[in-house]
């Protein structure tokens, strides 16, 4: 059953230099902010202290931050871990003291703000240790762009490989543009995300491109144009219901999942409608760029040999 039918094909590729173009440009831009501010690292890749207090009634966030900004310590982040008792503090590396120092200071500034107040752990996170998380991350991101390439270009042809990786990391670089650009804290559960992404934004090409390829066999007269048209309008339809049922659930944890959800969530609704776009109007235009054709899929027929005259 289909909720929503096209009754003709979208012209989808008479906007695809435009797109591509808009996209160059908003690539370029992103790389720029990436690497002239920089990004945000959390605890996670930077090192720090990890706290984990307990109240013995509903922690107060904001009291607890108030009580961070008087030690001077407005880089920390506080979050509930758990239930609503239990908090999350996480603080930067602080050169001046070690960790245990940084850890009985606050214990302390907070026992005073109020006494209940009990430590369950705590945990230090080298700055080495940091180093060596963000190189396997880049390392995780580096694999799978790889075996996206080397899936697509074996199920399909090289063309859809290129095409289908550019698309994806266009998305990856988007996503990272924009926790450069507002300096949203970036850590593990954000790459996480990223990675999230790609899977997702990758299964969308491969239903395009698979549509692709099955009209390259059925629509013998169309042109190439014609055809990738045809399999994305064809393809709508799922893409409205899947990806709308994936945002509303992605911007239900942004909305209600708490700060501990809030980055990863902000991530893969970006990464969600970036993906959408870049499957429809920056992978298919790549394909037509590289002069994708009917024979790199199907091959021709073989007419029968004449008869052997007797």
């Amino acid at each position: 059953m289909e909720f929503f039918r096209f009754s003709r094909d979208i012209p989808f590729m008479r906007w695809g230099k435009i797109s591509i173009v808009i996209s160059l440009l908003t690539f370029a831009f992103s790389g720029y902010l990436i690497f002239t501010k920089g990004l945000n690292f959390g605890v996670d890749f930077t090192g720090g202290t990890v706290l984990e207090v307990s109240y013995k009634d509903s922690a107060d966030l904001n009291r607890v931050r108030n009580v961070l900004v008087s030690l001077e310590m407005t880089d920390a982040t506080v979050q509930n871990f758990g239930t609503s008792r239990d908090v999350l503090i996480r603080l930067p590396l602080k050169p001046e003291l070690s960790s245990a120092q940084l850890s009985e200071t606050v214990m302390s500034a907070l026992r005073q703000d109020d006494e209940t107040v009990e430590m369950r752990r705590v945990e230090f996170v080298g700055p080495q240790v940091g180093k060596e998380l963000l190189e396997n991350g880049a390392l995780a991101l580096l694999f799978v762009s790889l075996g996206i390439v080397a899936y697509l270009a074996i199920r399909f042809e090289w063309k859809f490989g290129v095409a289908g990786i550019i698309a994806n990391l266009h998305d990856v670089i988007i996503i990272v543009g924009f926790f450069a650009f507002f300096q949203w804290e970036f850590s593990l559960t954000v790459l996480a995300a990223v990675l999230a992404v790609l899977g997702y934004s990758v299964n969308e090409s491969v239903v395009i491109f698979d549509r692709v390829r099955e009209n390259f066999r059925k629509l013998r007269r169309a042109s190439v144009t014609e055809v990738i048209n045809n399999a994305i309008t064809r393809t709508m339809a799922r893409t409205i219901i899947t990806h709308g049922s994936t945002q509303m659930v992605v911007v239900s944890m942004l909305l209600f999942g708490g700060e501990t959800l809030y980055y990863f969530a902000l991530a893969l609704t970006i990464g969600i409608l970036f993906g959408i776009y870049s499957s429809i109007l920056v992978a298919c235009p790549i394909l037509l760029l590289l002069g994708v054709k009917r024979e790199d899929l199907v091959k021709p027929e073989k007419k029968p040999q004449d008869e052997a005259v007797v």
